[in-house]
């Protein structure tokens, strides 16, 4: 869960996390009349600092400007530690604080809260959504700030991203290598994750990063873990395992869990359901 994990203990002076024991991203035209304005850079708009990792308010195709906010990061990044394997938490009250970024990054402009973890995992994927205490209308009209989008599409191999951290508050660049048919680190197993391009070496404390596609701005993914040392399928070095079960190690490799099964399965009432409709794993 590199990039990673709940209770990681970060040592700013070396710019590294380690772990701790509770530990376990201009075209011109001669007619101004003519030309389109540009579309801003994807940057940090929506974005979120935790204690331990970074995270998105986020929002679903049904979601209203009169629903309770959601924020979106990994279920390895849940206060109360890392979910087993096979398990689901659902509607489960909480208190956690996020700390709201401006569009620089340079700026906190408020503290955001939950009310509840609407739902985390990290059974097939990795992810954890929590509830706020304010609105979306609430919150752009205090802090001039609205929610990412989760994208409802699967993103195609190649696809330009940017990995968005709010801990560290930085931004990664590359694209989308390939999908992974199976990820495995440690007990946990993660279907369908992508692989980025090497330029995104994403570090401990980018747990939770919204993936972002440039073209479309909409959340594709959520950043969630690495392979550090080479090690095959330990914590911190998952591995890669193909429809014929063969087992591939990639030192230095970075990953992310896609997010448009769960942007499916956001009801109108910006409730995650869970019902045929929805293909995330259940309690």
């Amino acid at each position: 869960m590199t990039r990673r994990l709940a209770a990681v203990a970060l040592t700013a002076a070396a710019g590294v996390a380690t772990l701790t024991a509770a530990g376990a991203a201009p075209a011109g035209s001669a007619r101004a009349d003519t030309v389109k304005p540009q579309a801003r850079e994807i940057d940090f708009t929506g974005i979120v600092a935790l204690s331990n990792c970074s995270g998105s308010l986020v929002r679903g195709p049904r979601s209203r400007d009169t629903d309770a906010a959601l924020v979106m990061t990994n279920g390895h990044c849940l206060e109360s530690g890392m979910p087993k394997a096979g398990e689901v938490i659902v509607d489960k009250g909480s208190s956690r604080t996020f700390t709201l970024l401006d569009r620089t990054g340079k700026k906190n402009l408020g503290t955001l809260r939950a009310t509840r973890i609407e739902y985390a995992t990290m059974t097939d994927t990795d992810v954890a959504i929590y509830r706020l205490d304010a609105t979306y209308a609430a919150i752009e009209k205090r802090h001039g700030i609205t929610a990412l989008r989760l994208s409802t599409a699967r993103p195609d191999d190649g696809t330009g991203i940017k990995v968005v951290s709010g801990y560290w508050k930085k931004i990664y660049t590359c694209e989308i290598d390939t999908a992974v048919h199976r990820l495995r680190e440690a007990g946990w197993t993660w279907k369908d994750s992508i692989r980025y391009t090497p330029e995104c070496e994403t570090v401990h404390g980018t747990s939770g990063s919204p993936v972002i596609d440039v073209r479309t701005r909409q959340v594709v993914a959520v950043n969630n873990t690495g392979n550090d040392d080479g090690e095959r399928c330990t914590l911190n070095n998952p591995c890669e395992v193909d429809r014929d079960g063969d087992v591939t190690v990639r030192r230095g490799a970075h990953y992310g869990q896609q997010t448009h099964l769960l942007a499916r399965c956001l009801g109108k009432d910006n409730d995650v359901v869970l019902g045929k409709a929805c293909a995330l794993p259940r309690p």
